[in-house]
């Protein structure tokens, strides 16, 4: 067993699931033109929030029927709204394979309480969501960040389902193809698949969605930061720029960036092709080392961003220390960073392999991984 260090060292260390690393290109002067101290209802601030929608849109190749918003608390804020919004209606089918999915079920069972039923499968697994009723409203994720088990595709979602589809899209867009027809609602969050700031979240409603919302009034008080409707028509000024509450003007300037860089790597395929990259390499690490694997099971299912792997070596005495020690010895030599497995899911690693990582970066990190590995054990 040799305890040498590796020579090589990632030239970015920041594997993160959220923050995520930024774009390889990023400066701080790419922030120069922000409006700061204008309002953002000034001319100049509407018209950089509309960029964002419109460049969104693009770049996800988002149907033009579809309203785009933006809208406060990240991800977690643009999921409540459609749910505290949009839901009662019908039966709700809650589907959770992870920790994200599973706290939008703790929403609709003991704040909403809705007629529902919970679908859910343990870390590494997924929901078959070919089983569920299409006629009541569903909710799930796209990608468990947590997990590291995405949705293979949309196949299952039928096209004439008579419910609204509600997905947190946060880990997958920018990342992974999402099939427009099959989502009335998609959220996500800057900080994820593009490196922005956090704090901001986008809200993609179809037309289906829309007309729920105007013809379907929830019988809970509704807050003012949730509320998409005034007086049964919908608040289109969201959908244009026109913000419910005040927007960090430095935190669009950088996803402005973001975007652009996007865009210059080919945009969403580009973006796709750079994740798939990335998770291949350590794919192909996890295939020849045997005491490590993949968390999630099917390799049709294995997330391309939030990658999560588990220790399998009959050596190690208590899993939870040994993961955190290995990821706690990967940080002191500031090789791969924040690569502990959420503090609900299983002990392991999770490293994030989202288009702003360079595939070098992993490859370089991954001789590092076999090292900690192998000190750890010798520890013991």
């Amino acid at each position: 067993m040799t305890m040498t260090q590796p020579g090589a060292r990632p030239a970015n260390p920041r594997f993160s699931s959220g923050p995520c690393a930024k774009p390889p290109t990023h400066d701080l002067t790419a922030l120069a033109d922000a409006p700061l101290g204008r309002s953002h209802r000034a001319a100049v601030g509407k018209a950089k929030l509309k960029k964002a929608i419109e460049d969104t849109r693009e770049i996800l190749g988002v149907p033009d029927d579809y309203r785009i918003g933006i809208v406060p608390a990240s991800d977690t804020g643009a999921y409540e709204m459609a749910m505290w919004s949009l839901l009662g209606e019908r039966p709700a089918e809650m589907v959770a394979w992870e920790s994200f999915g599973a706290g939008w079920v703790t929403d609709v069972a003991k704040q909403l309480k809705i007629e529902h039923t919970v679908h859910t499968a343990e870390y590494g697994e997924i929901v078959d969501m070919a089983a569920l009723n299409y006629d009541n409203d569903v909710c799930f994720t796209w990608n468990g960040t947590t997990s590291g088990v995405r949705m293979p595709n949309g196949d299952a979602i039928p096209t004439d389902r008579a419910g609204l589809t509600l997905c947190d899209a946060t880990s997958a867009a920018f990342a992974m193809d999402l099939p427009w027809d099959k989502l009335d609602v998609t959220t996500f969050s800057w900080q994820k698949v593009l490196g922005g700031e956090a704090a901001h979240g986008m809200l993609i409603l179809s037309p289906r969605a829309v007309e729920r919302l105007e013809n379907y009034t929830p019988p809970w008080p509704m807050p003012k930061i949730f509320r998409l409707t005034k007086g049964g028509k919908l608040i289109e000024g969201i959908f244009v720029g026109e913000t419910i509450n005040t927007p960090s003007m430095l935190a669009v300037e950088d996803y402005l960036f973001s975007l652009e860089w996007a865009r210059s790597v080919g945009g969403l395929q580009g973006l796709i092709a750079r994740a798939s990259a990335n998770a291949a390499a350590i794919s192909a690490f996890v295939e020849t080392h045997d005491w490590i694997a993949n968390l999630a099971t099917d390799p049709a299912t294995q997330s391309t961003t939030s990658v999560c792997l588990k220790f399998t070596d009959d050596r190690i005495k208590d899993g939870a220390a040994f993961a955190k020690a290995v990821a706690k010895r990967l940080a002191d030599e500031d090789v791969a960073l924040d690569i502990g497995a959420y503090r609900d899911a299983p002990p392991g690693l999770r490293i994030w392999c989202g288009g702003t990582v360079e595939t070098s970066d992993i490859e370089a990190m991954l001789p590092w991984l076999d090292w900690a590995f192998q000190a750890e054990i010798k520890a013991q």
